[in-house]
């Protein structure tokens, strides 16, 4: 048999064997209940809600809610159970609910029994447990707000908050527009903005957060305001790397600006060339600032572990934001062999789709992550992590382990507008670490938490033993128990606080509001 023809047929089993059990583990999952979710117990809150806003409150089993509650990419979110959903269709009936859940707040605090009240979801795309759900209580459901309405010049788009990226770039696409957007087509616009965002257009415009022009919001004390560049602008930084902390975004308005079909896909290869290809993102990270090619995007390099299989692959995503096959700047890449490959010319929704398409809804997750410096030694024992997680996680029904490696320039903290990430002061490249991991029983929760957050303190340890530690934490890869927000340093980090205190005097999204990552200013209600 040919050798390339063997390849490709090897690669095609893979496939389709990774395709079974994916699906599998979604099917293994336990199905809707909907006797869980009747309940004849209403809070005087849920009441209220359902007075002022009866076409928009839902409760268990009603469709609507149930709905709402499967759409939750990871399976830990779905298995929360709240109270009830409001879903808004107008910023107007945002503020009417934030003003109960306000009254509600203020009277609980009188009393002394302040408690968690509210989640807000925009996409649902977070594996934490609690991210935009909560037990027991209200869900603000933004996914009506999911206008993506293009300006006639071009210049900028307004994108409601509930809105996905799918959305996005499928009306954009059309017009030979793009934004700064997410990489994965599932994921929702307001979570991954909010928490900085790195987009394929990145090395050429920044984080996604530095391209936003202005921001609508609902404030703790239910009045809407603008953050822009001219009004309220420490509240527009704030929110550029800020999280939930300060109110609810209804709407982004994003610079555009023309784009066509971009080149991208992965290159899978066998584990063998872990060597080879590590040393490739080395260099190619490591590439002087003065030469780099802004319209390179990543690469994103991927090394999974499969459990029920019992093999490992590599799978490295490469993308070129201009139509361009094989630009030089990937050369590194392109010498090592591979198994099979999907670079091509596509649209930026056909790029976003394949990634979404590598991590599908509806399965156990868990994301942790960290940052180094781009440094060879630190990079292998990156590896060498990823490899004892894998020994570990043989005894976990169906894992698939997976580490991401995707570099970090610094400079791209700085483009274009101030934000709160703290990366101004950097000088050499980094890496962001990521640990993702999907699998079938509840019952290995447990192992998995522990066994990923033992492998993040040992790289940390060995970072810091060698110089190359760096303290940032993408916060949209953050595991629960993670503070990216100390990651942005001390300045950055008060800075956050004030402008709270400013926003939110009584605390309302710092007690009340579950999910994202909060500031530290205050004890946290049980």
């Amino acid at each position: 048999m040919d050798v390339s023809l063997g390849k490709a047929l090897a690669a095609g089993i893979v496939v389709i064997a990774l395709s079974i059990i994916i699906h599998r583990i979604q099917d293994s999952q336990p199905q809707f209940d909907h006797a869980n979710f009747i309940s004849t117990d209403r809070s005087a809150t849920s009441l209220l809600l359902k007075k002022a806003l009866p076409d928009s409150v839902f409760f268990g089993p009603h469709p609507v809610f149930v709905e709402s509650i499967q759409s939750y990419w990871a399976v830990q979110e779905r298995d929360i159970v709240p109270q009830c959903i409001v879903r808004p269709r107008t910023d107007e009936e945002v503020v009417v609910a934030i003003g109960i859940l306000k009254q509600q707040y203020d009277d609980c605090t009188r009393q002394g029994r302040a408690h968690p009240l509210f989640a807000v979801r925009s996409g649902g795309h977070s594996p934490i447990p609690g991210a935009a759900n909560i037990d027991g209580g209200i869900v603000i459901d933004l996914q009506l707000l999911d206008e993506v309405v293009p300006s006639e010049d071009g210049s900028r788009v307004a994108i409601g908050t509930g809105a996905r990226w799918l959305d996005v770039s499928a009306i954009l696409d059309r017009k030979c527009l793009a934004v700064a957007g997410g990489r994965n087509s599932a994921v929702g616009v307001g979570g991954l903005t909010l928490g900085g965002g790195i987009s394929f257009f990145s090395p050429r415009v920044g984080f996604v957060c530095n391209n936003i022009i202005s921001y609508e919001i609902v404030l703790a004390n239910g009045t809407k305001a603008t953050a822009s560049e001219k009004s309220n602008p420490g509240l527009w930084r704030a929110l550029k790397g800020g999280s939930n902390n300060f109110g609810i975004v209804t709407r982004f308005v994003a610079r555009s600006f023309p784009s066509t079909d971009i080149w991208s896909g992965f290159l899978y290869m066998m584990a063998s060339k872990s060597t080879q290809v590590i040393q490739a993102f080395y260099n190619y990270t490591q590439t002087k600032a003065e030469v780099r090619d802004e319209y390179a995007a990543g690469p994103l390099l991927c090394f999974t572990y499969l459990q029920k299989l019992g093999i490992k692959l590599i799978a490295t995503n490469l993308v070129y934001t201009k139509p361009e096959p094989w630009p030089s700047c990937y050369a590194g890449f392109r010498n090592i062999g591979r198994l099979w490959s999907t670079v091509k010319l596509r649209s930026l929704t056909s790029a976003t789709n394949e990634l979404a398409s590598s991590s599908p809804a509806g399965l156990r997750q868990k994301f942790i992550t960290t940052t180094v410096v781009n440094d060879h030694a630190t990079l292998m024992e990156v590896h060498a992590s990823y490899e004892k997680g894998a020994k570990v996680m043989r005894k976990v029904k169906s894992m698939i382990w997976t580490l991401v490696l995707q570099p970090l320039y610094p400079s791209i903290a700085t483009m274009s507008q101030p934000n709160v990430l703290g990366l101004d002061t950097r000088t050499e490249p980094l890496v962001i670490v990521l640990f993702t991991a999907v699998w079938e029983d509840k019952s290995d929760d447990e192992l998995v938490a522990r066994t990923t957050r033992d492998i993040i303190a040992s790289i940390d340890h060995y970072a810091a033993s060698r110089g190359t530690a760096d303290p940032y934490r993408y916060l949209n890869d953050c595991d629960s128990w993670q503070n990216p927000f100390d990651g942005y340093g001390a300045e950055n980090k008060r800075f956050l606080q004030a402008m709270s205190r400013e926003y939110d005097p009584d605390g309302l999204f710092q007690s009340a509001c579950v999910g994202g990552f909060k500031l530290g200013m205050y004890d946290q209600p049980q």
